[in-house]
């Protein structure tokens, strides 16, 4: 499994990069959140539910695109008296930034295109599940799939028996 901070370091070098962004979250194609970072904030969010949300609409936007064919979507901009929305394809996953009203545009896009092809190929290696370069069962080195999967069936048998007591 590759290392989580790796999008954790991403998302932060965006979230640093311009003072009117108060959020960033990594969702996959799906809307399940994979990274998010945020600013101090006193209002709770429910940055699952918003990044599910960003997700559903930046897909449905790409399918109307797609009827009407006229091309791949860049990006989604929502806009709001008091702030923004912007979700941007990132490899096979969706970004999201909510930042303040008057954030600079530009600069936005800017980050986006820079994170799309920082994340892209971090994105493709966790979906695929394929293993950075130290995996670790258990806290012991794993060498093959087969370990793994091995591993991973007692560890399910374990937990069944466990709901079954229940």
């Amino acid at each position: 499994m590759i290392d989580p901070r790796r999008f954790d370091t991403v998302l932060s070098k965006i979230i640093k990069s311009e003072p009117g962004i108060k959020k960033v979250i990594l969702v996959d194609r799906t809307g399940l959140t994979i990274a998010h970072v945020s600013k101090f904030s006193y209002v709770s969010v429910d940055v699952d539910g918003i990044g599910a949300i960003a997700s559903a609409v930046f897909m449905a936007s790409a399918e109307q695109g797609s009827n009407l064919t006229i091309g791949g979507l860049d990006i989604v901009t929502s806009e709001f008296d008091t702030g923004k929305i912007f979700a941007s394809t990132c490899g096979r996953g969706i970004l999201t930034i909510i930042s303040d009203a008057d954030v600079n545009i530009g600069m936005i896009r800017l980050l986006m295109r820079k994170a799309n092809e920082e994340l892209s190929s971090i994105l493709d290696e966790f979906l695929a599940g394929r293993p950075s370069r130290a995996t670790t069962v258990g806290g012991m080195p794993s060498a093959t799939p087969e370990v793994r999967t091995s591993l991973e069936k007692d560890e399910l048998e374990a937990a069944l028996r466990e709901l079954e007591k229940f």
